[in-house]
């Protein structure tokens, strides 16, 4: 009797633990259809006169879409001091989720599948860190933002750059539209550009010349306004204004144009796959 007791038990924790496997298998499943892996390679840093210098981006996953109102409201349920009447000012200035109805309510002119803006740099990096992931390097950014609908480099499409160009040239009055209405790049990541500005985790060093991960060779003078002189595309205004646009953002800050996504580094054994 207790034998057969003993077999119905390890048959119900069997099934048990088979389903629980099957559902964490889907969840990732679903997780990485959300993201786009982005093969490494390496580009040509804006900000350079030598054709020799190459920023090399290792392979990684980028979320296919801005982080929503929706998403980030489910953060701030979940880690309160991160409320728009809880956060401390050090962490974000007064203008902080200002769009949002409430702690908890987005309010009826809020979109929920919107992306969320007004958000400071500190608040975007907790919130990758609550999922598991990161704010994406300047480097991995501009390396996926280089891309075309049809092209890994775009960059040489006067129609791709005066396209974007003309997006940030003109304010939108409109209020924001739901992420994914666009279509994607040659990567399958959608809202790059057209419709808000990006933080990325290395804002204040925004001027790379090296490695993704790590430029030891980052050129300082680059900061101030003869670092023009060494842009490797003088037509390439679009860029110009991105960077320009890095460099004056302070952690803090919250504006209204101004989300962000995540990404994700590739493990060892996805490698090897």
């Amino acid at each position: 009797m207790k034998r057969w007791k003993y077999s119905i038990f390890i048959f119900v924790l069997t099934q048990f633990l088979l389903i629980s496997a099957m559902a964490q298998k889907k969840t990732i499943q679903h997780e990485k259809e959300k993201m786009a892996l982005i093969p490494a390679g390496s580009y040509k840093p804006f900000f350079s006169d030598s054709n020799n210098v190459k920023v090399v981006v290792k392979s990684f996953y980028v979320d296919q879409y801005p982080v929503t109102n929706e998403q980030f409201l489910e953060f701030v349920i979940k880690n309160p001091r991160w409320r728009k009447s809880k956060v401390k000012r050090i962490f974000a200035d007064t203008n902080y989720l200002r769009h949002w109805k409430s702690d908890l309510e987005l309010g009826e002119n809020v979109n929920p599948k919107s992306p969320v803006t007004n958000i400071s740099w500190f608040a975007a990096k907790a919130y990758a860190t609550s999922v598991g992931k990161r704010l994406p390097t300047v480097a991995e950014w501009e390396y996926i933002g280089r891309a075309s609908r049809t092209k890994a480099d775009g960059t040489k499409d006067s129609e791709y750059k005066k396209t974007i160009l003309q997006w940030y040239s003109i304010p939108n009055s409109k209020g924001l539209q739901q992420v994914g209405k666009a279509k994607p790049n040659y990567y399958h990541v959608y809202d790059l550009h057209g419709l808000i500005w990006e933080w990325v985790l290395d804002f204040n060093t925004a001027l790379v010349t090296g490695e993704s991960r790590g430029d030891t060779n980052l050129e300082r003078n680059l900061f101030c306004g003869s670092g023009a002189v060494g842009s490797s595309d003088f037509s390439d205004y679009a860029a110009f204004m991105r960077f320009g646009f890095r460099s004056s953002l302070q952690a803090t800050y919250a504006i209204h144009n101004l989300g962000f996504r995540c990404v994700k580094d590739v493990t060892i054994k996805e490698k090897k796959k």
